[in-house]
Formats: structure tokens, sequence, C-alpha cells
């Protein structure tokens, strides 16, 4: 199922870009946008994870740098039968984490100093079970595309808007109004595709890292700290293109809680509760 999305998140871009092409240069312009979707598409398969650690600034570390937290990731990747990924810092105060990369073999997971620093060792197993169960459900490469196609989107939506302001869409073809009606339908598109991406994945991925860090109120403690750091502080270099790819969403109050791409914390721990009820 997730290899069916990942193609149809594939050909959604390219459909993007063709309808931006036709509207900003008629069929010239289609022809330039379909070579640029087929780089694109190449691009966001091999490259995204790459592109996303980089744009959180993540630095890779070696067990050397950080033994504690290293050993935690290998033992927890030996508990869900995964190979070892590669193991990322950013450096912001703000608590979060989340998974990236391709497939389980070429996957990467990146945390904040803030949640090394604000989360006691049987929460941070948690979280990083989390990004694991993500892992293992091959919930990552198409959570990484996604990021960059809704990126995309929106600078889809700039050219179109570019395009219209100066006048360079041909009116002969109605890609003035094409380009409006982009416009408008960008965010749009970009808020639901996430939404549709993220929400019944964190549930499976909590459930997951439950089972893979057997402490399911660990995680729920954890998720609750998370939250409240981040309502508390935005998390630096935050971008709406990739909220969806965090345990907690970065982005908090206004519109952004309304159209989140996670489900309401209070449910989401509810539902560790009561995985933890069932063990007792």
């Amino acid at each position: 199922m997730n290899g069916l999305k990942t193609v149809f998140l594939m050909s959604a871009m390219m459909a993007l870009f063709l309808l931006v092409g036709y509207a900003i240069g008629g069929k010239s312009g289609m022809a330039i946008a379909f070579i640029f979707s087929l780089i694109m598409n190449f691009g966001s398969y091999w490259f995204s994870d790459k592109i996303v650690l980089a744009m959180y600034k993540a630095q890779p570390i070696t067990r050397e740098q950080s033994p504690k937290f290293y050993d935690m990731v290998k033992q927890l990747a030996q508990n869900a039968n995964l190979p070892m990924p590669k193991v990322y810092i950013i450096n912001d105060p703000t608590p979060n984490a989340f998974a990236t990369g391709r497939n389980p073999k070429n996957a990467a997971v990146a945390a904040t100093t803030g949640i090394l620093q604000g989360l006691n060792n049987d929460e941070l197993a948690g979280v990083m079970a989390h990004e694991l169960a993500h892992v293992k459900h091959r919930d990552i490469l198409i959570s990484t595309i996604a990021a960059t196609l809704v990126g995309t989107i929106s600078y889809i939506a700039q050219m179109a808007g570019w395009a219209a302001m100066f006048g360079r869409g041909n009116d002969r073809e109605g890609n003035g109004l094409g380009g409006l009606v982009l416009i408008i339908l960008s965010p749009i598109i970009a808020m639901l595709l996430q939404m549709a991406i993220s929400r019944s994945r964190e549930f499976a991925a909590d459930a997951g890292g439950a089972e893979i860090s057997g402490n399911p109120l660990a995680l729920a403690s954890a998720l609750q700290k998370i939250s409240r750091g981040n309502e508390v502080q935005h998390l630096r270099n935050t971008s709406p293109s990739t909220a969806h790819m965090f345990i907690i969403s970065p982005l908090f109050g206004g519109m952004s809680k309304l159209f989140s791409t996670h489900p309401p914390v209070e449910q989401r721990i509810a539902k560790l509760q009561e995985i933890a009820a069932g063990r007792r």
C-alpha cells in the first residue's frame, strides 16, 4: 500500500508541474515542466532525506560522540529487527525527533538536543522506538517525498503568482485563470496531503513504538512533555512542508492547530494508556 501511495505522490508531483508549466508558458512551458518534474521525482527518491536533514542542520554522530544515545538506538533497532540507522542530532532546545530515508537499509533518525536533555531514558527510548516504528512500517519514504512535494507545491504557487502578476501567461489559452486557480488551491492541497499522510500513521507508530520499547506509558509521558515544549518555543527553521515528519507537530496555534498533521496528543496518550492497561 505504501508503495502505491509513493507512486501516487510522484505522479501528483508530475501533474502539478505540468499544470503550472501550461499555465505559465502554454505547451512549451508544459514540455519544460515535464523534464523538470522527472528531475524532481528522481531527486525526491534519492536525495529528499538529505535535503530534510540539511534543512534542520542535523549533524551525524558516532558512538564515540554520544555512546549512551547511540547504544540506545542500536538496541531498539535490534528489538525491532531493523538495520542500524544513521543517527543525527539537531542543535535546537525545542524537544522533537523524526525519521527519514527511502527504506530501512538507508534510514536515519534525528533528535534535537532539547529532547535529549528534557526526557529521561525510558521516555527517550519510547520516542526513538516510535521513529523506528515508522521505519519498520516503511512510512519514511512516503513522508519524506511528501515533504518535498508539499514544499514544491508552495513554490509552484509562487511561480504562478509571479507569472500572473507580470502577465507572462498566454491569456488565449486561459493560463491566467489556471495560474489563479493554482494559487488558491495549492495551500489547500498541501494541507490535505499532509493530514492524510500523517494522522493514521502516527497512531500506528505509537503502537509500534510501545511494542519496540516495551513501555507505552513512557512514550505517553514523552509525548506530553514534547507537546508542552513545542507550545512554549517553536523549533528553529520549521517548515510547514516537513511538519508531518516529526513525532509532535512543531507548528502550534491558530489555523496550524485546527489543521494539524498530527492527531491530538490527548488521543494518542489515551490509546497508549489502553495498550499499557491491556498488558497488565
